[in-house]
């Protein structure tokens, strides 16, 4: 919310300036700066890093929605509270099978994967 707050108090102060141009630039046209276009070698390495973040959230969410601590949650799964939190701070590659394995017996849920051409 404050992030939110800060950028609409911040536009509002510079709509007030009717002669600057607003050199806002989309997240993506960011990324390609940063890190190159898709299909670069930097980028895709971006990319995949960002997706093993997301996993790690993903979990740390639905385990705290559950009401469940690391070592609840890793007790339910067959592994440790240690590997459980380091895939939650994206310390640690994660199987796709172990990955399975939590959202199926930690959670009660199947998991699902989209393939994007």
């Amino acid at each position: 919310m404050k992030i939110i707050t800060i950028l609409v108090a911040e536009k509002t102060k510079t709509s007030m300036k009717k002669n600057e141009t607003n050199h806002l630039t989309s997240f993506e046209a960011h990324l390609d700066e940063l890190y190159g276009i898709r299909g670069t070698k930097t980028r895709e390495t971006f990319e995949e890093e960002f997706e093993t973040f997301k996993i790690g959230v993903l979990i740390q969410e639905l385990r705290k929605e559950n009401g469940l601590t690391q070592e609840q949650l890793a007790k339910k799964c067959g592994t440790t509270k240690t590997y459980i939190s380091r895939i939650e701070n994206n310390a640690s590659d994660i199987r796709l099978s172990t990955l399975m394995r939590i959202v199926r017996e930690g959670f009660g849920k199947h998991l699902k994967f989209t393939v994007e051409f």
